[in-house]
């Protein structure tokens, strides 16, 4: 019998500079109870993924807990970025609680959903601009 080998594994590259992290944010987006999505094309093959925890959410030993669950959860998800992309992760106070599992099976409903409001054309833009704007 032959044995299975496990599929190459995606390396995910780490998002670093300020640019990076404002063309996801000008991307797709969606969010769960626990953290937010944004997505944007990259110049890059290898998918890049960036985390964001502002002060908002605890004080600097959860935002640090925080950062790690989903760095954890990305990696745990890498098969489902995709090449050529970049993520942005943005924590909020419930990862703290949500149990792991949770987190990643969240992370990877985002990925799809995020892929997909950018293939329709759709933007979840959370009422930014004119409220009524005239023809």
């Amino acid at each position: 019998m032959a044995a299975e080998t496990p599929p190459p594994e995606v390396e995910l590259r780490r998002l670093r500079r300020r640019s990076q992290f404002l063309r996801a944010a000008r991307g797709s987006r969606a969010g769960r109870s626990a953290f937010g999505l944004q997505m944007a094309a990259s110049p890059e093959a290898a998918p890049g993924v960036g985390f964001t925890v502002t002060k908002k959410v605890g004080n600097a030993p959860e935002r640090n807990r925080m950062k790690r669950r989903l760095r954890a959860a990305a990696a745990a998800s890498a098969r489902d970025f995709r090449p050529g992309h970049d993520y942005v992760l943005l924590a909020r106070r419930e990862a703290l609680s949500l149990p792991f599992a949770k987190l990643v099976a969240d992370l990877g409903g985002l990925i799809a959903r995020v892929h997909e409001n950018a293939a329709g054309g759709k933007r979840n833009n959370s009422g930014r601009g004119q409220r009524n704007a005239r023809p």
